[in-house]
């Protein structure tokens, strides 16, 4: 039986951050965990990791699709952090970018980590972005280089 499955370290790897201004207050501890994963457990350069800013969430999905499409990335992180509202708003940007996210990862063919929160009030982000809840940018950063390296193991079995 042959397994296959991804370590942490990804010294050759290129990945794009993508991480969203709006409720800047959450995603730079969002931006901090995963570049703090991606250099000291992913063993990244900082050289090799180009962040982007972008206005918000919904904007995510595009960026990682025009990101993706350069071939110059082996992953892409999306950052963000949506919280709920008194309108449907928060469904449709939640559920948009999602989808949006998704679409890119199966259509370029590498790994779109998905580091967006969707949370019901300011206190659940803040337990999420380095909190009570740990920082899921840093999870999202170390699913990225895990999938980096599963993807290029099953790539090599064919040579």
């Amino acid at each position: 039986m042959k397994t296959i499955e991804g370590n942490l370290t990804a010294r050759d790897a290129r990945v794009a951050v993508i991480v969203s201004r709006f409720n800047s207050f959450i995603t730079e501890h969002l931006l901090s965990g995963a570049l703090d994963v991606l250099n000291r457990q992913g063993e990244v350069p900082d050289s090799a990791i180009t962040v982007v800013r972008v206005p918000g969430a919904v904007e995510i999905p595009l960026t990682a699709k025009t990101l993706a499409a350069t071939k110059k990335y082996d992953a892409v992180i999306a950052l963000g952090c949506v919280i709920r509202g008194a309108t449907y708003h928060f469904e449709i940007v939640a559920n948009e970018s999602a989808k949006g996210l998704a679409q890119v990862m199966l259509e370029h063919g590498i790994p779109v980590a998905f580091g967006i929160l969707t949370t019901d009030t300011i206190d659940q982000a803040v337990q999420r972005a380095g909190s009570k809840a740990g920082n899921k940018g840093a999870e999202a950063a170390l699913s990225a280089l895990e999938m980096i390296n599963v993807l290029k193991q099953i790539k090599d079995q064919d040579k």
